[in-house]
């Protein structure tokens, strides 16, 4: 370690390089294999949410702020609807990261092997080959923590105050994209406070980063406030949904399984006893360690911790590489080898369980049996089609005045985007931001309801009979076909259309 502080080199020159060379090349594998890969299937229920709120731009969403559906936007523009276009962004990010983690390791003391090991730890790590796979707005979140680190570790090694503009625009950008960085945050600041780098307290720049941080996360802001910090109230329904559901029971088990790839639990563990025992760089420990706790005492699900890890692993790539040369030739090949195996075979399995490789066939049953969010791109060009088929079976009279009512985004943003091919109208969703859009007007007589029991259907709404099952070709036990197997029609709500609308939103 105290050749790590000191920051000196264990190859000079052309090593170094060529260790940048070694993880573009990693990142650039991994872009390649998500673009071969992400046509198959369909839009995952998240990907429809996020892609009705593109076309419905605003400076913040019920569930996000705007960051993420503005990239969407921005994919419908130049890709329309193609899969691989809408999760390009994604897989660009991903690359990325792979990307920044050489960089953190570089800046770190690590030669070309501390590189090439830490960028291939994260390159096949579950978290980030499931965010190559599809739009989420964790996959930007993702980036922007390990970019924050970057920034943070070039503030501490170069003394240069003017990094922190570098990390305050970083940060605003993350709390645009993702609320959770809010934890991120506490453990920047908390970590100044108990190290050396409490110093930049008293640094005007670290105030002028502070200050952009907050003038580019405003405008949000100032939406929150408008609509009486309705983000806040999902952001509770959801943790107490998590909580009841059992989401967030293993957390600890999550950081090994879900966060990383579990045979690199050695590497990033040395990387947080490496930070920890440097002087200069004890602030990324309690980076990582004070959202860790927040996380584990809030009861927060396991994953939300994953882009801490990026730092982690470069740090203990560096103290490792220092390790191995001290060994002797046989054994230090010996132990590369047994490293980069055993985390391949690992990082094989987590393919074939997160990316749809294939299209048909046992890998194809393999992914759709274990994966729940595989599961959840099955079947909905099925739901709009047979939607549009009620549609057609309607009266006339009926087919003058109705409307599709859906249960939750997934539904929503299906027949808005999907449906639009079929001539169905926007839904009517009282879910997330589509309530804030309100229901039409005049409000429709009929409804094709989606998304409900028959019992609740029958609370809601008037005259309700059963019209067809919603399923998949496929067979597939997902959310839709599981839990919502029956589209009804029925008349209007019970209750008044205002006082409807009041008493069903829903988060989710």
């Amino acid at each position: 370690m105290t050749a790590t502080q000191s920051q000196a080199p264990v190859r000079a020159g052309a090593g170094v390089q060529s260790g940048t060379v070694a993880v573009l090349a990693i990142a650039a594998a991994i872009a390649f294999i998500h673009i071969l890969t992400n046509s198959r299937y369909g839009f995952h229920r998240d990907e429809l949410q996020f892609l009705s709120d593109a076309r419905h731009l605003d400076w913040g969403s019920v569930a996000y702020p705007p960051f993420t559906p503005f990239i969407e936007r921005v994919s419908m523009g130049l890709f329309g609807l193609s899969l691989v276009g809408l999760r390009l962004f994604s897989v660009i990010t991903q690359a990325a990261v792979i990307v920044v983690t050489g960089l953190v390791t570089r800046e770190l003391g690590g030669g070309r092997l501390a590189q090439i090991v830490a960028a291939f730890s994260i390159a096949l790590a579950p978290l980030p080959l499931f965010e190559g796979t599809e739009f989420q707005y964790s996959s930007f979140d993702y980036l922007w923590w390990a970019l924050i680190a970057y920034f943070i570790i070039r503030v501490l090694k170069t003394e240069n105050p003017r990094w922190w503009i570098a990390v305050g625009i970083t940060t605003g950008i993350a709390l645009q994209t993702k609320y959770s960085v809010c934890f991120y945050i506490a453990g920047i600041l908390g970590g100044m406070l108990l190290t050396q780098a409490r110093r930049y307290f008293l640094n005007k720049w670290f105030w002028m980063g502070t200050a952009l941080a907050v003038l580019i996360f405003l405008p949000n802001l100032l939406w929150q406030v408008q609509h009486g910090f309705i983000s806040y109230h999902f952001l509770q329904h959801i943790h107490k949904r998590d909580v009841g559901e059992g989401r967030a029971h293993g957390f600890l088990l999550d950081q090994f399984l879900i966060c990383t790839n579990l045979f690199t639990a050695p590497l990033w563990i040395a990387g947080l006893i490496g930070f920890l025992r440097s002087p200069r760089y004890r602030l990324l420990a309690w980076m990582y360690v004070i959202p860790l706790a927040l996380f584990f005492f809030g009861k927060g699900r396991g994953y939300y911790l994953a882009a801490a890890y990026p730092m982690l692993m470069a740090m203990g790539a560096v103290v490792s590489e220092r390790w191995t040369v001290s060994l002797r030739k046989p054994w230090r090949r010996t132990v590369e080898g047994i490293y980069f195996a055993s985390t391949a075979l690992v990082g094989l399995y987590l393919c074939a369980l997160i990316l749809p490789i294939a299209s048909s066939g046992p890998l194809k049953k393999f992914i759709l049996s274990r994966n729940g969010d595989m599961r959840e791109e099955i079947g909905w060009n099925e739901l709009v089609a047979t939607v549009a088929g009620i549609r057609d079976s309607l009266p006339p009279d009926q087919q003058a005045s109705y409307g599709v009512l859906v249960g939750n985004y997934g539904e929503q943003g299906a027949i808005e985007i999907l449906g639009a091919a079929y001539h169905l109208p926007v839904p009517i969703s009282t879910t997330n931001s589509a309530w804030l859009r309100g229901y039409p007007t005049p409000p429709p007589t009929t409804l094709i309801v989606i998304g409900y029991s028959r019992e609740e259907a029958e609370n809601a709404f008037t005259d309700c009979r059963l019209a067809e099952h919603n399923g998949n070709s496929l067979g597939v036990k997902n959310e839709e076909s599981n839990d919502h197997p029956d589209i009804f029609v029925c008349g209007p709500p019970r209750l008044p259309w205002p006082k409807f609308w009041s008493e069903y939103q829903n988060f989710g």
